[in-house]
């Protein structure tokens, strides 16, 4: 089975380098040649909670074959229209494609794109953080869902199989809207406060302000689900975050990551998007509006920070 990965992010990088390791054909894509270059020397190196090691994963930019089974999506969801677009010119259609983003509406993004019936939707909970090109640490573990499931022999079970054998703990579902939705919601509680206090994931339940304005995030995100009947895979959505927060509390998150890095967040495809949301629903959300301007505050001043 031939898999395509976009993105040489700390996702990216921990997919494809635990698919390549377990015997799969595994190209990584990129838009940065000399990173290419780095990585296509020194390969993948990955610590944490699942050993150490190193994976050889051919990477290459722009120039690369087809005949992939499937293309797994791991860029900021800002470039998710981008990616998709240049993919589209360029990939057969027996191809599938598969998000592991943060947010919502990268899964329309590529239906439009892709049609329907091509597309999958994932969310992840391994936990990992970049510490350069190619080197990661894998900061957690938890499941990976991908859906939707229909049978035995759809491409989602298949998938599922693959990812089980490279060690992750993968399964299928139906309620692709609802895996969404619930990672969304897991996102909000977590990433933008961390980016905000630059506090690791396992601190924030910890600490007493962080911890009641992460509940007050949680409960207006969830708010906005049950105004859009959308029903979460999880039946307590604050135990559920604080509960990813002590299963991946080594971790830095991605938002947090961009921010020290000085980076573009993802603010928009996950507060941002609740505050959109529950406009359009009349459900208010001030501390994801809140956490949201303070994000934005950060990324458009970070030449002025002391």
């Amino acid at each position: 089975m031939r898999f395509l990965i976009v993105g040489p992010g700390a996702m990216g990088c921990l997919f494809s380098s635990r698919l390549k390791n377990a015997g799969f054909d595994v190209t990584l894509l990129d838009y940065n040649r000399e990173r290419t270059e780095y990585l296509n020397r020194e390969g993948i190196c990955v610590e944490g909670v699942s050993g150490e090691y190193t994976a050889m994963v051919p990477s290459m930019v722009y120039e690369f074959g087809d005949g992939f089974d499937f293309v797994l999506l791991c860029v900021k969801s800002n470039k998710t229209r981008i990616a998709a677009e240049f993919l589209k010119t360029r990939l057969s259609d027996a191809a599938f494609i598969v998000t592991l983003q943060n947010g919502i509406g990268n899964l329309e993004i590529l239906e439009e794109i892709f049609g329907r019936h091509r597309v999958l939707g994932g969310v992840t909970a391994e936990g990992a953080t970049s510490l350069g090109w190619g080197r990661i640490r894998h900061a957690g573990s938890g499941a990976t869902v991908i859906g939707p499931g229909r049978n035995d022999e759809g491409p989602a079970d298949r998938l599922v199989s693959v990812l089980n054998k490279a060690g992750f703990r993968a399964e299928t579902a139906d309620n692709v809207t609802g895996l969404l939705w619930g990672k969304l919601i897991i996102n909000a509680g977590i990433n933008a406060l961390t980016a905000v206090t630059r506090l690791k994931n396992g601190m924030l339940p910890e600490a007493t302000g962080t911890g009641l304005i992460m509940e007050e995030l949680v409960r207006e995100a969830e708010a906005v689900a049950s105004a859009k009947n959308i029903k979460l895979p999880y039946d307590d959505p604050i135990v559920r975050v604080r509960e990813v927060c002590r299963n991946t509390s080594g971790n830095i998150s991605s938002m947090l990551q961009d921010v020290l890095n000085k980076k573009e967040t993802e603010i928009d495809f996950i507060n941002g998007a609740i505050v959109l949301e529950g406009e359009m629903h009349g459900i208010p959300t001030p501390a994801n509006r809140m956490l949201t301007y303070l994000v934005k505050a950060i990324e458009e001043s970070y030449q002025e920070q002391l």
